[in-house]
């Protein structure tokens, strides 16, 4: 959100100085449930707090990092809160409306810790396998991955371009080759 605002106010700064609506200023959607989610210790989730959970882990260690995740002393069969619950707020960051339903109505009914984390593990890697698949396909091979990024620059070159142009002529910025013909020594002395 912070990252949106900064351009927002660029994109708004350059648009009153030259006059027109060069730039759509962006808007920030962010689902209320998954704002920010808690790490494994319920904080906010934080590479400096060291609590979070690296998407791209071995499918091994995502279960071991899951089943560290901090709960409360309340027994199997005894009703759990989903308020507070950083389990059940990381499980709403990846699961439906209706798995989320489902999941609420299980901790009512006293469902026991070590089932509802492998039911969050299950449903964090049904989601994250493919990606987490293919990102270990691409880091065994930089060539692929150097061959998808020239092609992105040269797309997004080629659709930039026409766009720059017009800003730099607006912003009044130009080669330095396209100045007017003037000789160096053709002024006062």
């Amino acid at each position: 959100v912070q990252h949106l605002e900064m351009a927002r106010d660029m994109a708004s700064s350059f648009n009153h100085i030259y006059g027109s609506e060069y730039f759509t200023l962006p808007e920030a959607v962010v689902e209320e449930s998954v704002a920010t989610l808690p790490g494994l210790d319920g904080r906010k989730m934080s590479k400096s707090y060291n609590n979070t959970i690296p998407l791209f882990a071995p499918r091994e260690q995502l279960r071991k990092l899951i089943n560290s995740i901090t709960t409360d002393s309340r027994a199997p069969g005894e009703a759990k809160e989903v308020e507070g619950s950083a389990l059940f707020q990381i499980y709403q960051g990846f699961a439906s409306e209706e798995e989320s339903a489902a999941l609420r109505q299980q901790y009512a009914e006293g469902i026991a810790w070590g089932d509802a984390k492998q039911i969050l593990f299950e449903r964090i890697d049904r989601e994250i396998a493919p990606m987490r698949q293919r990102y270990t396909e691409l880091m065994a091979n930089p060539a692929e991955v150097e061959r998808i990024l020239q092609a992105g620059a040269e797309k997004a070159r080629a659709e930039s371009a026409p766009y720059m142009r017009q800003l730099r002529t607006s912003a009044g910025l130009r080669r330095l080759s396209v100045t007017a013909t003037a000789t160096p020594n053709s002024g006062a002395r």
